[in-house]
């Protein structure tokens, strides 16, 4: 089954420039649960060292298998533009997105993979995962 006009009741930022933040959105899956895996990818994160307030840079991979819902990708990019002037610790983050997604969507299972860039000559990857 294809997209359906009731699948688009509830969005409220697809298609509208300008739109704010009001909070991740979703519609429905009409995949049987489980069969589905939905992986998004944000290759221009940003956030700030909660110490030195510094910019830091990530890519971001959320992999998740979706249940009844499934994350509308618009909401997902206002989402991520709020963390731009937070001071937030990478573990702490990928730690975070996850907790953020899964109060949403309720999925069989998801992982959050944030990969920051070289600083300092040090990297980090951090993932967080949930199962049911």
């Amino acid at each position: 089954m294809g997209t359906i006009k009731k699948d688009l009741e509830e969005l409220t930022s697809l298609g509208k420039s300008g739109a704010s933040f009001e909070g991740l959105q979703v519609f429905p899956s009409h995949s049987f649960p489980g069969s589905l895996v939905v992986t998004l990818h944000c290759t221009e994160f940003t956030c700030r060292c909660p110490m030195t307030h510094q910019p830091d840079w990530a890519n971001i991979e959320i992999v998740y298998k979706p249940d009844k819902y499934i994350v509308e990708t618009k909401s997902v990019k206002l989402y991520f533009e709020q963390f731009r002037d937070v001071g937030m610790f990478h573990e702490h983050l990928a730690q975070h997105v996850c907790d953020d997604f899964v109060a949403v969507l309720s999925p069989i299972s998801l992982s959050v993979t944030v990969r920051f860039k070289t600083r300092g000559g040090i990297s980090v990857d951090a993932t967080a995962e949930y199962y049911t």
